[in-house]
């Protein structure tokens, strides 16, 4: 279960409040693309339409540009495979206008490429200043440990 790719700046931006796992609906050459590492979350999203759930704004460029169809849009909308009871939880909580839903990673789990979503809330700049001081503690704290053995 190796990583293709991860939205770190969720994890820092946002308190994940429920995590789920869905399976994505790519193209052959996409599927070459992710696995050859070249997927980036920043900036994407998830929103839930017609009782359908899809990534959006997730960048996945060509396998090889050179090969690839003119009309072929790294950035379309891709369609998540969850179960209808999960997608009717996400669009519940999707009216919650506190809330909101994000791509936490991209990894495989056997021969399927998996995406990590999460329902998160945003975190208030003095939360984020806390999440920067308790980091830096612990690390302060494990070069303490290290420098004594």
């Amino acid at each position: 279960m190796s990583p293709y790719a991860e939205n770190r700046k969720a994890r820092f931006n946002y308190e994940i409040l429920e995590k789920y796992e869905a399976g994505i609906e790519l193209l052959g050459t996409e599927v070459k693309s992710v696995r050859g590492g070249q997927m980036s979350l920043e900036g994407a999203f998830v929103i839930v339409r017609g009782g359908e759930v899809y990534l959006i704004n997730a960048n996945i460029p060509p396998y090889q540009a050179k090969n690839a169809p003119k009309d072929y849009d790294p950035l379309r909308n891709r369609k998540l495979l969850l179960t209808k009871k999960e997608s009717a939880g996400l669009a519940g909580s999707e009216k919650n206008k506190s809330l909101t839903i994000v791509p936490i990673s991209v990894y495989n789990k056997g021969r399927k490429i998996k995406v990590e979503i999460a329902l998160v809330k945003g975190k208030k700049k003095f939360d984020k200043r806390e999440t920067l001081k308790k980091r830096d503690t612990d690390r302060e704290i494990r070069r303490e440990i290290r420098g004594k053995e």
